[in-house]
């Protein structure tokens, strides 16, 4: 028989691991569980059932508030996309986008009646005695937009100029300085020089906003109307008051800041091969994902180009595929590698990266802009000029405002002694409005805005 150090253990040859840290590492192994792909998808197509019934009660059309409200719509029940931002709405910063004008929605809200808008986060209420608590966008930033519309657009129908806000949900002193700032959006509204009597029958009647949310529906009785034109404004995600591992797999707003969990997915590829993807497991998602959206932007390379009017020849687009069989006189992209189309007369790849980055890059090209525009198309101002980048959002929409700026006059055509005229603000968010106008989901960001500014600004070279 050995001794007894043999067969007993010594207390410093025991090893405890910290509880502290066992217990965080569990947590935390939980809460990945519980936000796991597979549970994300799951809550989207729940939240997306509720949309589609509020939708179905209303007799409205679907329309996705993006960027996030994609998700919860199937493209084949999408009318149509919005643009409202929370932070228009947060206290304080209340304001009317005009690089988010959403005048597409007005023909659709003809023609049914009304919309129905989808934002995927919510944070519902007490289902005994529900108040409405929804995000900024829904609460605050669409109700600015309706009542500036509804006075630009409709000055004898007092009775849908006041600010309609949820009841009971804000102070009177928040309400008080929303409804004082109006009139200085609708002024600022006009001076964009848009054609309002085209906006006014593009709408026909004033806009009237509803709320709805899981537990909650304000006003219970309204409905479509031959006096308005409704909007629901649908917050759809069950609000979730504990941790997420205690909800059974579901996630408020699982749709959000997808960047950060959907390895790339997108929500067209996510609906149409929703059943293969919840049917693999975890751990292989990652790899099904990448090869499912290449295989979705081979099917989708050849993008239409948008006319931005006024103008007769400049065109916004995405995607080097948007050029295929040379349909376009002159081409700039913004992302494309200069030495690519070196010897090219009727290209310019500009170069730029993508983001903040691209934005900064922007502004050092953009004298190059000037000059490739200002003498092929001073040889001959009816030819076609596309701009493209990879979003079709950003970088070529700056570039495209540019041009805008710096060519064209108030009817669209393009003289090249303009560029020599000094350019204020307000004159460079009047040229906004013709593309926000024309392809309503151009979104510049505040960088490359800042970038095209600079540039404009500068004192003219006589």
């Amino acid at each position: 028989m050995g001794s007894s150090s043999d067969t007993f253990p010594t207390l410093e040859s025991l090893h405890f691991p910290s509880a502290q840290l066992s217990i965080s590492q569990t947590l935390s192994s939980l809460r990945r569980s519980a936000l796991s792909v597979a549970n994300r998808l799951e809550s989207i197509e729940t939240d997306a059932a509720f949309a589609q019934d509020v939708a179905d009660q209303y007799g409205l059309p679907l329309v996705a508030n993006e960027r996030c409200g994609s998700w919860y719509i199937p493209p084949t029940a999408k009318a149509g996309s919005a643009y409202f931002k929370s932070t228009d709405g947060h206290t304080g910063q209340w304001d009317f986008s005009f690089r988010r004008l959403n005048l597409q929605l007005l023909p659709l809200a003809r023609d049914h009646g009304g919309r129905h808008a989808y934002h995927g986060h919510n944070q519902a209420s007490d289902p005994i005695n529900p108040p409405l608590v929804m995000p900024d966008a829904l609460s605050k930033t669409v109700p600015i937009w309706s009542a500036v519309l509804n006075r630009a657009l409709f000055p004898s129908a007092t009775a849908y100029h006041p600010v309609r806000l949820p009841p009971d949900y804000l102070g009177a002193s928040e309400e008080a300085q929303i409804e004082n700032r109006i009139d200085g959006f609708v002024h600022s509204l006009k001076n964009l020089k848009l054609d309002l009597d085209n906006l006014r029958q593009q709408l026909g009647k004033p806009i009237q906003i509803a709320w709805a949310n899981r537990t909650y529906f304000h006003p219970p009785d309204l409905h479509t109307s031959d006096e308005y034109n409704l909007l629901v404004l649908c917050s759809a995600s069950r609000r979730v008051l504990g941790a997420e591992m205690s909800e059974g797999g579901y996630i408020q707003g699982a749709g959000d800041d997808s960047e950060a969990w959907a390895y790339g997915l997108t929500p067209p590829v996510f609906w149409a091969n929703r059943d293969v993807l919840k049917s693999t497991p975890e751990d292989e998602l990652p790899v099904l994902i990448e090869r499912l959206v290449a295989e979705h932007k081979l099917l989708d390379v050849v993008q239409d180009a948008m006319l931005v009017s006024p103008t007769r020849n400049l065109y916004i687009g995405s995607g080097a595929g948007v050029d295929v069989g040379g349909r376009y006189d002159l081409v700039i992209d913004c992302n494309g590698s200069a030495a690519a189309v070196e010897g090219n007369a009727k290209r310019l790849n500009l170069g730029c990266d993508s983001g903040k980055l691209g934005s900064r890059d922007l502004r050092k090209c953009l004298d190059k802009v000037r000059e490739f525009i200002g003498v092929r198309l001073g040889a001959d101002p009816a030819l076609s000029v596309l701009v493209t980048c990879e979003s079709g959002k950003d970088l070529s929409a700056g570039t495209l405002l540019a041009i805008i700026c710096l060519f064209y006059n108030d009817e669209g055509g393009f003289d090249a002694s303009l560029s020599k005229r000094a350019i204020s603000k307000q004159f460079i968010r009047q040229r906004l409005a013709w593309l926000v106008s024309s392809k309503h989901d151009v979104n510049p960001s505040r960088a490359t805005l800042q970038s095209v500014n600079a540039f404009l600004m500068q004192p003219p070279d006589y």
